[in-house]
């Protein structure tokens, strides 16, 4: 049987840093005809402050605007603290809640306004939210292939902060490549040692590249036993709080020709998504 590979589109990671100001309206069809496709899960907003993350000021109405079904993927939204967090655990087509835990804490300071021990705090309090109310936390572990800041890096302290967060129970650990450092070699070492390690959690990639380095980078999370990764559509996307340009997510037609091409299994609908392309490509002008 063929490996099944599940993609979380990532609409709002290429949304967030966009300097257009793109209309709710427009947002919200566009992420409508990215639910046709058939994706595992769709990133579709975030509940931040409005000042730090202008773009994402119109999540809820956007999210009033979905065609959700009972077939459709499912949806996650990002939050930054425990406010932003309450706030989504209420909405009822909501089924994952993200929160970026930093193993650097120059990057915590700078995405979250806190250091890492009361980030530590908030995602437990998060995680109880999520729990009384039915939702999945999923931690995004951010810089977890290296940082620009000259912040300690190693594989053990990637691992020390794993183990900590699957030990308040959370099941759903995405790796995040922040601002593009991973290399084949850092994540092979890093989905290799942690899946057999954790084999209660589900691990995902998400991973900031080019048009030179994805096909490396996504054969080595393959390879090391990874069946989640987070794609958006023209590559476009990366965090504007790590304060260097936007790197750039994997290309999602770059992935799904990939994984066609190596019969791999996947359940979307190709014409749904060649249509979302060019919404996509019609979405982002500057």
């Amino acid at each position: 049987m063929a490996t099944t590979i599940k993609i979380t589109e990532c609409p709002r990671d290429a949304m967030q840093g966009w300097l257009r100001q793109i209309p709710t309206t427009e947002k919200a069809a566009y992420i409508n005809q990215l639910m046709q496709v058939g994706f595992d899960t769709i990133d579709f907003g975030s509940y931040v402050s409005p000042k730090a993350i202008p773009q994402m000021a119109d999540t809820a109405e956007v999210l009033s605007q979905l065609q959700v079904t009972a077939t459709s993927p499912k949806l996650l939204a990002i939050v930054a603290n425990l406010r932003g967090a309450a706030t989504a655990v209420l909405q009822p087509h909501i089924a994952y809640i993200g929160y970026p835990f930093s193993i650097s804490p120059t990057f915590q300071l700078r995405n979250t306004n806190i250091d890492i021990i009361n980030s530590i705090d908030v995602v437990k309090a998060v995680q109880n939210l999520c729990k009384a109310h039915d939702k999945q936390l999923v931690i995004y572990l951010s810089m977890a292939f290296g940082n620009p800041y000259n912040d300690a890096y190693s594989a053990e302290i990637l691992g020390y902060y794993t183990d900590v967060i699957q030990r308040m129970g959370i099941t759903i650990i995405t790796l995040a490549d922040t601002v593009g450092h991973a290399t084949p070699e850092l994540i092979s070492k890093a989905f290799t040692t942690l899946i057999p390690l954790y084999p209660h959690v589900t691990f995902g990639a998400h991973i900031h590249c080019n048009a030179t380095t994805w096909q490396p980078k996504l054969e080595a999370v393959i390879q090391s036993g990874c069946t989640h990764i987070d794609t958006a559509l023209l590559g476009i996307g990366g965090c504007p709080m790590a304060g260097n340009a936007l790197v750039g997510n994997i290309n999602t037609l770059d992935v799904v020709s990939y994984l066609l091409l190596n019969n791999f299994s996947l359940n979307l609908n190709l014409t749904a998504l060649d249509k979302a392309n060019t919404m996509a490509q019609q979405l982002f002008v500057h």
